[in-house]
C-alpha cells in the first residue's frame, strides 16, 4: 500500500509543476448545487434529480435532526431501529449505496454506510440530496445517490449566534456559532450539544433509550494573494447512546426487542479537509489540491472499539474551453486525480486502496439547453477495477419556464470488510466478491404555475442493480456472501411541489412511489412503496412569527422477521404529524416551540422497533 509519506510527495510534486485560484469563489447558494459535479453546478442547468433544504426552511419547520430532515425528501427512505441506528436509502438502494458527506468529506471511515444518530441541524447551512448514481464524482458507495451536509461558514464581518432548547423527558439542545471574515478570508467555530431523552425502543413503556452527541467544527480560509486560497475544515463529534437487546427466539414483533437498561454504545468521529486552490490565465484555469481524512471509532457495551479510517488525496483541474473564466464559462472541463486508502481494525491485515481518474464536461448551449457528462475509472487493489459514467441534460422552454431534465449513468459499490473477511456472527467472508453495479436513468419535468408562485417537479426513474451482494446459508447455522445472479430492479415516481398560496401561506407536497424487487421477484425490505407528505408554513403576528405543520404517511413497508415463516412481514401503515412555531421576540432573538408526533401515533419502520412517541420542545435562538 502506498504510504502517506509517498502520497504527500506525489501531491507536492504535482503542485510544484503548477504555477500561481483567483479571488475566492463566491456562489449564491440559492442558485447552485455544490455537490452536483466535480465543481458546483447551477440548479437550473442540472440534469439530475435533486432536493435542497436550506437553513431557513429547516428552522421554519422546526426540524431538529438530519434524519428528520431527510424524511421530507422524495425518493429517500429513512428507517430507524431506535434513534441511534438510522439508515438512509435512496431509490430503493441499500443503505451503503448512499454516500453521506459532511462538508464534502466522507462521513463513514473505512467502508460501508454511515448510520445517522443524534446528528442535529444546528449550524447546518444546507442539505443537498442528489438522487441517482454519482460514482463518477464520488466513487464507491455513491451508487444510489449522495447526501452532502454543508455547515455554516459565516459572512463578511463578525457574526455570533446561540440557541437553547429543552424538551420532554430531559431533552436539551444547545448550540453556538462565531465567525469573523473579511475580503481575504475568515475563521468560524461552531458547537452543538444534543441530549435526546429518547423513547423505549421496545415499545413496552420501559426505560427510555437516550442519545447524547457533542459536535465541534472549526473552519478557516485565507488568500495570501488574489490567486491563491488556502483552507481547512476540522470536525469532531462524539456520541453516547442507549439501546435495547433483541431476542432471536421471539415469535412476534412485540417481543423481538427487549427493554434492556444495560445496552449502550459510543461513536467518536473526526473529519478533516485541508486544501489549496490556485488560479491561472485570468481565471480560465483553476487547480485544487486537497487532503481529506475520516477517522471513526465505535464500541458497544464498553468493548474494544472498531476503528475505521479513510484517507483521500485529490487533485482537480478546471478549464474554461471557450476562453472565459471557470466561474463564467459556458463550456467547462474538469479533471480529477484521486488516491484513496481505507482501513478497519476489524480486519487489520486487509487494508485497501484505489487510484482513480475522472473527467467531466459541462456545456451551456444557450436557449436554456445544458449538458453534463462524466467518466471515471477506479484502479482497485483488492477486487475488480471499476468504470462509471453518467450524462445529464436540462432544457428550459422560453416563456413558460417549464424545464425538462433527464439523466443516465452507472454506479459502483465495493464489498464491505465484513462481506469480504467476516469471521463472526456465524458468517464467513468471501474474498472473491466483486463490486455491485447499478445502472440508472430518469426523466422529469418541472412545471411552474400561478405566475411562478408554485412549482411541481415529477421524475420517473428506473434502476437495475447487478452483482448484488447477499447473505447465503452454507450450513444449518452458518452463512457467507455471494454476488447474486440476475437483476435487482427499482423503479418509481418522485413528486415534489411548492406553492405560495398567499403572501403569508406556503404549501408543500412530496410523494414517492417505489417498486424494488430482488432478482427472484421478491420485494426488497425497508423500502416503503408509498410515502406522501403535506406541509404548510404560515406567517403570523404581522410577519414576526411562523407556524408550520407537516403530515407524513408511510404505506407498504416490509421488513425481515427472524422466525418461521421467514418471509418478510408488512409493517402497519402510519401517519405522523409534526408542528412547530417561531416568534421574533426582538430583531435578534426568537422563541421556538415544536411537537414531534403530535397525535402520538404508534408506529414502526423497522420490524419490532417502536417509533418515537409524542415529545414537546421549547427554546430560544439569538443572532448578532
Amino acid at each position: 500500500m502506498m504510504t502517506h509519506h509517498r502520497s504527500l510527495i506525489l501531491l507536492a510534486t504535482i503542485a510544484a509543476f503548477t504555477a500561481p485560484v483567483r479571488a475566492e469563489e463566491v456562489y449564491d447558494l440559492g442558485a447552485i448545487i455544490v455537490s452536483g459535479g466535480l465543481t458546483p453546478v447551477e440548479a437550473n442547468a442540472y440534469g439530475r434529480a435533486s432536493t435542497i433544504l436550506d437553513t431557513q426552511e429547516i428552522k421554519a419547520r422546526g426540524i431538529a435532526t438530519v434524519q428528520d430532515a431527510l424524511r421530507a425528501v422524495p425518493g429517500v427512505s429513512v428507517n430507524s431501529a431506535g434513534g441511534s441506528f438510522t439508515q438512509v436509502r435512496i431509490r430503493g438502494g441499500e443503505a451503503n449505496h448512499t454516500l453521506i458527506l459532511i462538508d464534502g468529506v466522507e462521513a463513514a471511515g473505512g467502508d460501508g454506510e454511515y448510520l445517522l444518530g443524534g446528528l442535529d441541524t444546528a449550524n447546518i447551512e444546507r442539505i443537498e440530496v442528489l438522487r441517482g448514481p454519482q460514482s463518477v464524482f464520488y466513487g464507491s458507495n455513491a451508487s444510489a445517490g449522495v447526501i452532502n451536509i454543508i455547515t455554516r461558514t459565516g459572512v463578511i464581518g463578525t457574526e455570533y449566534s446561540a440557541s437553547v432548547e429543552v424538551g420532554s423527558h430531559g431533552s436539551t439542545n444547545a448550540s453556538g456559532f462565531a465567525s469573523t471574515r473579511n475580503a481575504r478570508g475568515g475563521l468560524s467555530l461552531s458547537f452543538s450539544d444534543l441530549r435526546d431523552g429518547g423513547w423505549d425502543y421496545s415499545g413496552d413503556g420501559g426505560e427510555r433509550d437516550q442519545t447524547h452527541r457533542r459536535t465541534m467544527i472549526l473552519k478557516g480560509d485565507f488568500k495570501p494573494v488574489d490567486t491563491v486560497k488556502l483552507g481547512f475544515i476540522l470536525r469532531r463529534s462524539k456520541e453516547a447512546f442507549d439501546n435495547d437487546a433483541t431476542d432471536y427466539a421471539a415469535t412476534d414483533a412485540s417481543t423481538y426487542v427487549v427493554d434492556d437498561a444495560t445496552q449502550f454504545g459510543t461513536d467518536d468521529e473526526m473529519t478533516l479537509s485541508v486544501y489549496a486552490e490556485h488560479e491561472l490565465l485570468q481565471g480560465r484555469l483553476v487547480q485544487r489540491l486537497s487532503y481529506e481524512q475520516t477517522d471513526n471509532e465505535a464500541s458497544v457495551n464498553g468493548g474494544a472499539p472498531t476503528k475505521t479510517a479513510t484517507n483521500a488525496y485529490k487533485y482537480r483541474l478546471s478549464y474554461g474551453l471557450d476562453g472565459a473564466a471557470v466561474a463564467d464559462t459556458n463550456h467547462l472541463i474538469n479533471l480529477l486525480l484521486e488516491h484513496e486508502e481505507d482501513s478497519s481494525s476489524s480486519n487489520p491485515a486487509f487494508g485497501r486502496e484505489a487510484t482513480s481518474v475522472a473527467l467531466e464536461y459541462r456545456g451551456s448551449f444557450g436557449n436554456g439547453f445544458d449538458v453534463q457528462a462524466g467518466l471515471r475509472f477506479d484502479d482497485n487493489s483488492v477486487f475488480k477495477d471499476a468504470t462509471a459514467w453518467n450524462v445529464g441534460t436540462s432544457y428550459t422552454f422560453a416563456g413558460s419556464g417549464v424545464r425538462l431534465h433527464a439523466s443516465a449513468g452507472t454506479g459502483v459499490v465495493n464489498p464491505t470488510y465484513f462481506e469480504l473477511y467476516a469471521a463472526a456472527f456465524d458468517h464467513v467472508g468471501n474474498p472473491n466478491l466483486q463490486p455491485e453495479r447499478n445502472e440508472s436513468f430518469d426523466i422529469g419535468v418541472e412545471v411552474p404555475f400561478l405566475d411562478g408562485r408554485g412549482m411541481v417537479d415529477v421524475t420517473l426513474f428506473h434502476e437495475i442493480l447487478r452483482d448484488e451482494i447477499t447473505s447465503v446459508a452454507t450450513g444449518s447455522s452458518t452463512f457467507s456472501f455471494v454476488n447474486q445472479a440476475g437483476k435487482s430492479k427499482r423503479k418509481g415516481v418522485e413528486v415534489e411541489g411548492r406553492m405560495a398560496a398567499t403572501d403569508q401561506i406556503d404549501l408543500r407536497l412530496l410523494y414517492t412511489y417505489l417498486d424494488a424487487t430482488n432478482p427472484d421477484g421478491t420485494v426488497e425490505t425497508r423500502r416503503p412503496k408509498h410515502e406522501i407528505g403535506f406541509g404548510i408554513t404560515a406567517q403570523t403576528f404581522a410577519g414576526r412569527g411562523t407556524i408550520s405543520a407537516d403530515i407524513r404517511h408511510v404505506a407498504g413497508n416490509l421488513d425481515s422477521r427472524f422466525f418461521p415463516p421467514s418471509t418478510p412481514a408488512e409493517l402497519p401503515d402510519y401517519t405522523v404529524v409534526d408542528v412547530s412555531a417561531r416568534y421574533a421576540v426582538t430583531d435578534n432573538v426568537a422563541a421556538t416551540f415544536r411537537v414531534e408526533n403530535l397525535l402520538n401515533e404508534d408506529y414502526s419502520d423497522v420490524w419490532g422497533y417502536a417509533g418515537r412517541d409524542r415529545t414537546f420542545h421549547v427554546g430560544f435562538d439569538a443572532n448578532w
